[in-house]
């Protein structure tokens, strides 16, 4: 981004632009050279700071002519482990939910579940309980907001999935 004193404009690269009644085309900026931009009076953007994650943190843009500042302010740290937490049951349940079927199928049928696919269950409920206790032992909304949980792969499956 990139900001024009005399009339306090800020331009985005790949917008279209007037100064001084001559029309820029949207890709001008992104041609043009770093002395064409001084001629024409333009200042970068000159960014402090980088936005947090907004669902732990409150996070406020300040842009003051060719400064842009990014303030975090954490969030209460319960609720912040309170919705992770929810989040690890919510996506356990997800990734159980799909082999569900197999247990039910067990209870009536006597049809046993696969190992593997036991294995797989087992091993989103231990690394649910694991995040979980993660989670609640943080201390500091930045802890919590570090925390990238392992989750299982399906059996046969090749991409991990995210969370």
């Amino acid at each position: 981004m990139f900001y024009y004193p005399p009339t306090a404009l800020y331009i985005q690269e790949g917008t279209e632009f007037t100064i001084d009644d001559v029309q820029y085309s949207a890709n001008w900026l992104n041609l043009s050279t770093p002395e064409e931009k001084a001629a024409l009076g333009l200042e970068e953007v000159i960014v402090i700071g980088s936005p947090a994650n907004q669902t732990y943190n409150w996070v406020t843009e300040t842009l003051a002519e060719a400064t842009l500042t990014y303030t975090n302010t954490p969030k209460d740290l319960d609720q912040c482990k309170s919705l992770a937490i929810s989040q690890v049951n919510s996506t356990a349940y997800s990734l159980l939910l799909p082999s569900d079927w197999m247990v039910t199928k067990q209870v009536e049928t006597g049809t046993p579940v696969a190992p593997d696919w036991n294995s797989y269950r087992e091993a989103v409920r231990t690394t649910a309980n694991l995040a979980k206790e993660e989670y609640a032992a943080c201390t500091t909304v930045d802890e919590i907001a570090a925390i990238t949980i392992p989750w299982p792969l399906t059996p046969g499956a090749t991409v991990t999935p995210t969370a």
